[in-house]
């Protein structure tokens, strides 16, 4: 049975192992690396898996490595787990934005002799902490078939996951889907706030916001076959109430408005790789 470590216990990390757990994987093959005493306890006791403090322990128990840190930590821990454990054969997960296949690769290589270890980067999103997560998937050319599909259970524990063909899509995932949800929670802010000033009560405007939200999301996940675009011009009857406020997003730039918004994310995390 494949075994999975966990280096790091938050949000995502919790996530995976919830998903991993529901979808019937042995909680005693999943062991979590944490500093944080009460998050490792927690998991420990919610989900019955491993716990410690000791990344090295993690790493030698398990086939797959999840990375789950935060970007800046990933160079020492890679460095920490490989200059102390024998890493041949092991897949290493990574989560991180902006940390690149080669640099975990140079951070894992003891020496220049060292084989490059097969690396797979995943961007989720934080849907995913309700098995409703998207994410992209690269991995390195030493990844093997069975370690590729691995990984893809894993991701796909916690919702839906395509390949990518470049590791520069990655960055591309992040802004349709790994900081995508942010996007939406703003929208709703704003509709929420003027609800508000319509007159309704901060309940009853986030009860209207929330349950438009889902019952729309709910209609495109149920038309898989009619274009989003239809969907949209269905609820649009010409000259009336949406068409009007259709009109007045149009007139207010929304296409560039998304389009500069996904762009800057895009840029941002080929910052973040240099």
């Amino acid at each position: 049975m494949t075994k999975i470590a966990f280096i790091g216990a938050g949000n995502m990390a919790r996530a995976i192992i919830i998903g991993l757990v529901n979808s019937g994987i042995t909680p005693q093959d999943i062991i979590v690396a944490n500093p944080s005493e009460t998050k490792r306890l927690n998991l420990a006791k919610e989900f019955g898996v491993l716990q410690t403090d000791n990344n090295i322990k993690a790493s030698e128990y398990a086939d797959i490595v999840v990375l789950c840190v935060k970007p800046h930590f990933i160079a020492d821990v890679c460095r920490q787990i490989s200059h102390a454990i024998n890493i041949s054969g092991k897949l290493f997960i990574s989560v991180a934005a902006g940390t690149t296949v080669e640099q975990i690769q140079s951070a894992l290589a003891k020496d220049n002799t060292t084989s490059l270890a097969p690396v797979v980067r995943v961007m989720p999103n934080t849907p995913s902490q309700l098995g409703l997560g998207m994410s992209g998937l690269y991995a390195s050319n030493e990844v093997s078939a069975e370690q590729k599909s691995n990984a893809e259970k894993i991701t796909n524990a916690v919702g839906k996951s395509i390949w990518l063909d470049t590791e520069n899509k990655i960055n591309d995932i992040i802004a349709v889907a790994g900081s995508a949800p942010a996007y939406y929670f703003l929208f709703m802010e704003a509709m929420e706030k003027h609800a508000i000033q319509l007159g309704f009560t901060p309940e009853e405007s986030r009860m209207l916001v929330q349950q438009t939200a889902l019952g729309s999301t709910q209609m495109v996940a149920h038309n898989t076959d009619v274009d989003i675009s239809i969907l949209r011009a269905n609820v649009t009857s010409k000259g009336g109430t949406t068409h009007a406020a259709i009109e007045q997003f149009k007139d207010d730039g929304i296409d560039d408005i998304v389009k500069n918004a996904m762009n800057a994310a895009i840029d941002r995390a080929e910052e973040m790789a240099k």
